[in-house]
């Protein structure tokens, strides 16, 4: 039966467990008070998302081979972003190949829709409206559809997100729900058959292999401070490999990045602890900081708010 989820979140922790069709790990990259928004429809066979967060953000975005998505920005007049070091910008279309997994990075607020059918389901589709068998790209694609289909299809998914903030009821009815899904499903086939090959597929297995394998590392203990020259000895990487693949797709040096994750990795434990059992110290050297009073100033920075406070709203 056709649903509908409408969230807003104030921790990138908890957002990213509601994303469909991709196991997301974020880390917010700069200070600032973070809300996100999302609005998630499922219909019979197509399930669409819609999201949008205030601050800039690096994403590792894991595809789920069992779904075939689209992704596209929602706002005509947003800054691009960049997908495994590429340019995304408004007017295209990324078309992901199954089961890739890419880093999204964003320069400010970032307001992204997505919509994605099951490989079954979008080989009939095409079969229907075009006559041939679709199937995702081997590799990721970056398309270009005529102005006008692109139109079409974002103008549906807003209505459709729309209704399911005004009035998700709607969905309950079947012919109602039936209309919008086949609507989507042929707005996006439409894209994606009458599209522009951008020339920018990601090909570059050679050198997205090195940053797969430093996400590969952090997430075998993720629950553990990890460090620069650790990974490069456990890679067989140099520093300046390292600095210049993170760079390409994560917009940042690796020494920066594990401290982000370090940072976002004690504020989850914080909002986790318990005061009067936990304490601010504890959770600090834990994940690494040695410096107690550099880290409350850096985490205050970055949060906007006391370690000590964020420990004491975790209850």
């Amino acid at each position: 039966m056709p649903s509908s989820v409408v969230r807003v979140f104030e921790d990138p922790f908890e957002y990213q467990q509601f994303f469909r069709a991709a196991d997301v790990e974020l880390v917010v990259t700069e200070r600032g008070d973070y809300v996100a928004d999302l609005k998630r429809m499922d219909f019979h066979r197509l399930w669409m998302q819609r999201t949008r967060q205030s601050l800039p953000f690096v994403a590792k975005a894991a595809n789920h081979k069992h779904r075939v998505p689209v992704v596209f920005l929602a706002d005509e007049v947003q800054l691009p972003i960049k997908v495994a070091g590429v340019e995304l910008s408004a007017g295209e279309l990324l078309f992901p190949a199954s089961g890739d997994e890419c880093h999204y990075r964003t320069a400010g607020d970032c307001h992204l829709a997505t919509m994605s059918l099951a490989p079954d389901d979008f080989a009939a589709a095409g079969r229907i409206l075009t006559g041939r068998d679709l199937a995702s790209p081997k590799a990721t694609q970056f398309l270009r559809p005529a102005a006008g289909l692109l139109v079409r299809l974002m103008n549906l998914h807003k209505a459709a997100a729309d209704l399911a903030t005004t009035a998700p009821d709607i969905f309950a009815h079947p012919e109602v729900s039936k209309a919008m899904e086949q609507a989507l499903t042929e707005a996006m086939i439409a894209c994606l058959v009458d599209e522009t090959d951008l020339g920018r597929a990601v090909r570059r297995r050679a050198r997205t292999s090195v940053i797969r394998r430093f996400e590969e590392i952090i997430e075998a203990i993720p629950d553990t401070p990890l460090y620069v020259i650790e990974i490069c000895r456990e890679m067989g990487v140099t520093d300046r490999t390292l600095r210049l693949h993170c760079q390409e797709h994560l917009g940042m040096s690796p020494h920066r990045y594990l401290w982000l994750r370090r940072m976002h990795l004690a504020r989850r434990m914080l909002t986790r602890g318990t005061p009067g059992q936990t304490t601010v110290t504890e959770i600090a050297t834990g994940c690494g900081f040695g410096e107690l009073g550099r880290f409350a100033v850096s985490y205050h920075k970055l949060f906007n708010e006391a370690p000590s406070a964020t420990l004491r709203r975790g209850m």
